[in-house]
C-alpha cells in the first residue's frame, strides 16, 4: 500500500539522514553497545544536521520546524541500521525534554538552555520514577521544600534514561504534602549543582548503549529561576506531555517492526533448506503475510497519529492507543522474526537478536500496557 504522508521536502530530508547516520553512526554503534556509552560529539554533529532539535526556534539556533513527520524520518532511518540504544537517547530529546523546555519556561530560561541543546552541547533527562512510585506519579516521594527564594530537593530517582549522561535533568518533585494532585512541582536540575550525585548506571536487559541511571538529590538548593512551569502543577504539565512521549514510542516501535521485517523477508529467502529457500514454505509465507499486514495496519495509525499531533489534535486515550498496541506489536513480531531465523536469530551478530532484547522494554517506560489500557478504558466508561 502506497503511503501519502510525506511530500517531496522529507524525502529530501530522510537523504540527509540517510547520509548522516551512515557516517557518524554506522561505523560506531556497534561499539557504543559494546562501552555501554555513546560519544558525546555525535549529538553535536547530529543537531547541526538537524536530526533532532528541529522545533527550537531560529532564534535559539534551531530551525522552528514543527512538523512531527521530520522526527518520524529520523526514527525509520535509525531502526533501518539497528541503532535502537542511539534512536532512544534521539528520542528522549525530541519526545521529551525539548517539549518540555519549549512549552514551560521563561524567556530568561529559554535563553539559558535552548541554545546549548540546539548545538547538541546539552543533553536533558526527565526524572519522574522513583524505587517506590513508577506509573503512580502520585506516590512521588521526592520533596522540595522552599527556603527563601530557593527550593531545597531530596530525593531519589532510578530508571532515569540518559540520567549520567545529562547535563539538565527535569525532576518531578512533592511541594505541597497537603496539596494533592496539586501538591507537585517540576525543577531543572543542572550538573554540577551541590547535592546532585549520580548513583550507578544501571546493567539492563537490552539498549545497552543507552545510560540508564540511579540519581540522589541530598539538600539541593535548586534558585526559584529553575522551577520548570507553574508551582503546584507538576503532574498537570507531566500528563499534558504525555501525549508526545507516547507518540514518539509508537514511532519508534512501527519503524523498528518494519526494519526487523524486512531484514527477515531478506532472509528467508535466502536460507535454504530441504533443497528451497525457507520462504518458499507455505507456514514460512503465511508467517510473513500475517506481518506485513500487521504493519501495514498499524503504520497508518501512527500516520494519522503523526497528522493529528501536527493538528493539535491528538488525545491522551489515542496516543495510549498507539501507544500500546504498536509495542505490543514490535515484542510479538521481534520473536516470530527470531523464530524464523532458527538458531541464528538467537546469535547477537544478527540484528533480530539485539532487537529482541531492545524490544522488551518497549511495554513498560512511557507507561505499562496495563496502564494504557486504563486510560482507554475509563474513557469509555466515562
Amino acid at each position: 500500500m502506497r503511503r501519502t504522508l510525506y511530500t517531496a521536502d522529507h524525502e529530501a530530508y530522510r537523504e540527509t539522514v540517510r547520509e548522516f547516520v551512515a557516517r557518524e553512526v554506522v561505523p560506531h554503534h556497534e561499539r557504543w553497545d559494546a562501552e555501554r556509552w555513546i560519544d558525546r560529539s555525535v549529538f553535536a554533529a547530529a543537531a547541526k544536521q538537524g536530526i533532532y532539535g528541529l522545533q527550537i526556534p531560529e532564534i535559539y539556533g534551531g530551525a522552528g520546524e514543527q512538523d512531527y513527520r521530520y522526527r518520524m524520518i529520523v526514527c525509520e532511518e535509525i531502526a533501518k541500521i539497528h541503532a535502537l540504544s542511539f534512536g532512544l537517547t534521539i528520542s528522549l530529546q525530541d519526545d521529551l525534554v525539548l517539549h518540555y523546555l519549549l512549552d514551560l519556561t521563561t524567556d530568561e530560561q529559554k535563553q539559558r538552555w535552548l541554545p546549548g541543546m540546539a548545538a547538541g552541547e546539552l543533553i536533558g533527562a526527565l526524572a519522574m520514577t522513583e524505587p517506590g512510585a513508577g506509573s503512580d506519579l502520585q506516590g512521588i516521594r521526592t520533596t522540595a521544600r522552599k527556603d527563601g527564594a530557593d527550593w531545597i530537593l531530596n530525593g531519589q530517582k532510578t530508571f532515569i534514561s540518559s540520567g549520567i549522561m545529562a547535563d539538565l535533568v527535569i525532576v518531578a518533585a512533592r511541594t505541597d504534602p497537603d496539596a494533592g494532585s496539586k501538591g507537585f512541582s517540576l525543577f531543572v536540575v543542572e550538573r554540577d549543582m551541590p547535592g546532585f550525585v549520580r548513583g550507578r548506571k544501571l546493567d539492563k536487559v537490552g539498549l545497552p548503549g543507552q545510560d540508564t541511571a540511579e540519581l540522589f538529590f541530598e539538600d539541593l538548593r535548586v534558585p526559584a529561576a529553575n522551577l520548570l512551569g507553574t508551582e503546584g502543577r507538576g503532574l498537570h504539565h507531566l500528563m499534558s506531555h504525555l501525549p508526545r512521549e507516547r507518540l514518539g514510542v509508537s514511532a519508534k516501535a512501527i519503524a523498528t517492526c518494519r526494519a526487523i521485517f524486512e531484514d527477515t523477508r531478506r532472509y528467508c529467502f535466502e536460507r535454504r533448506a530441504f533443497g528451497q529457500a525457507i520462504g518458499d514454505f507455505q507456514h514460512v509465507r503465511f508467517e510473513l503475510a500475517e506481518m506485513a499486514t500487521e504493519i501495514d495496519i498499524a503504520q497508518s495509525y501512527v500516520d494519522d497519529s503523526a497528522l493529528a499531533f501536527n493538528a493539535g489534535e491528538l488525545t491522551p486515550v489515542d496516543a495510549a492507543k498507539g501507544k500500546w498496541y504498536i509495542s505490543e506489536l514490535q515484542k510479538r513480531l521481534v520473536d516470530r522474526c527470531l523464530q524464523l531465523h532458527g538458531g541464528y536469530g538467537y546469535m547477537t551478530e544478527y540484528p533480530v537478536a539485539r532487537a529482541y532484547l531492545d524490544t522488551r522494554i518497549e511495554t513498560i517506560y512511557g507507561g505499562t500496557t496495563a496502564i494504557m489500557k486504563e486510560i482507554i478504558g475509563r474513557d469509555l466508561a466515562r
